[in-house]
């Protein structure tokens, strides 16, 4: 089977100095997974992802085997990690800040489908999940500096056509910069084209639900400069109505924890679960 394997020309030096930069001597390496190895949807296949140190620079290797998803263009099946490393090029090439690939290829062995991703170790970077956890004690400043990098990042993905699919917060990561903070995004393996607005709606509303430490007002900051409109503009409170919306209709699902009125300063507490929209005045 004749293969075509990508490799970043910034880190051939140091792959080939590791002995690394090819196929089969990344399959062979033996390290200890950061996770606990996926399964895949047949039984017979498996995903695991390791962390490979070498000097001056830190990678997460990912390798799969019979680990497939199955498309229109794939009715067969195709490693998932084919698909997470064309969103990671298109993504490169559309100038939306995510993780970077150094290593791609796929080999096909009797009935076994093999495919490694080699990527770049976020360093310095740290999932604002975890800025989430700490939220409270974070000052007013810092949280707002943080929740304006993902408003940033979550607009620049959407005016390159692309929406996420998974725009959670510990899919999106943050460092710090010379003013604010920068973020990017990791797990792109369900990113496609972005065609309604519904599409937009839903990520958003995947990002709220699962940071339910933000305040109405925090929510209202970041809806503002994601929409590039002043925070008391009347399509805050469209969106928020069409928010409200799409969780209603998740409403058969356990509650999710969206709480975007906690209390900060004179806002009110709501039901975990719902986005109120902004009401009218009369």
């Amino acid at each position: 089977m004749t293969t075509h394997d990508f490799i970043a020309a910034a880190d051939i030096p140091l792959l080939e100095a590791a002995g690394l930069a090819d196929f089969d001597a990344l399959w062979q390496l033996e390290l200890e997974t950061v996770e606990h190895p996926n399964a895949g949807r047949g039984g017979d296949g498996w995903s695991s992802v390791c962390r490979l140190e070498l000097p001056g620079q830190d990678y997460f290797l990912k390798r799969q085997s019979n680990h497939l998803t199955r498309s229109l263009t794939h009715p067969f099946g195709e490693p998932t990690f084919a698909r997470e490393f064309r969103n990671i090029r298109r993504y490169a090439e559309r100038q939306v800040p995510a993780l970077c690939a150094v290593f791609f290829g796929m080999r096909k062995i009797a009935s076994e489908q093999r495919a490694i991703l080699l990527t770049r170790a976020l360093s310095g970077w740290r999932d604002l999940a975890s800025w989430l956890a700490d939220w409270p004690q974070c000052p007013p400043e810092q949280r707002g500096e943080l929740l304006d990098a993902c408003a940033l990042l979550a607009r620049r993905l959407h005016a390159a056509r692309l929406t996420h699919c998974c725009f959670y917060p510990h899919h999106i990561f943050v460092r710090a910069q010379e003013k604010g903070y920068a973020a990017c995004l990791i797990d792109l393996e369900k990113s496609r084209s972005l065609h309604f607005r519904r599409e937009r709606i839903r990520d958003v509303e995947q990002f709220l639900r699962h940071a339910p430490q933000l305040t109405a007002t925090e929510i209202n900051r970041f809806l503002a400069l994601y929409l590039e409109t002043p925070a008391n503009a009347p399509e805050i409170g469209h969106w928020r109505q069409w928010l409200a919306k799409r969780q209603q209709k998740k409403a058969g699902q356990p509650p999710s924890s969206v709480d975007v009125c906690h209390q900060d300063g004179n806002d009110q507490h709501q039901h975990p679960g719902q986005i109120k929209p902004e009401q009218k005045n009369g």
